[in-house]
């Protein structure tokens, strides 16, 4: 992942409806989401919910995919991973670490 590609990402990461949406997204897994399923879960207006799933397809972190008459939203998870790969790369200065949620702890 280049540098510009991480901040897309985490820009669009950095408002509070669009992380939530995405999250709703992961966990659906590989099945996916309608704009209708996922306004109604997130309680969401259905135009904001498109802008949001707009700037998150445009950030490359999520797929579409036309089923019929139907939208399904994914969580495009090569991305996710991608940037977290990028986030990480140098850490422990490329030692192996083990993260916890209190501690990092490394084999440098």
């Amino acid at each position: 992942m280049k540098e510009d590609q991480a901040v897309s990402a985490l820009s669009a990461l950095a408002h509070n409806q669009r992380l939530r949406v995405f999250r709703a997204l992961v966990v659906a897994g590989p099945e996916g989401l309608t704009p209708s399923k996922l306004a109604d879960q997130l309680d969401v207006p259905r135009n904001t919910l498109s802008f949001h799933l707009k700037e998150l397809a445009h950030a490359g972190l999520v797929t579409i995919e036309q089923q019929g008459r139907n939208l399904i939203y994914r969580a495009e998870y090569g991305h996710m991973n991608g940037l977290i790969r990028y986030l990480t790369e140098h850490c422990c200065q490329g030692g192996v670490c083990e993260v916890s949620d209190t501690t990092i702890r490394c084999d440098c």
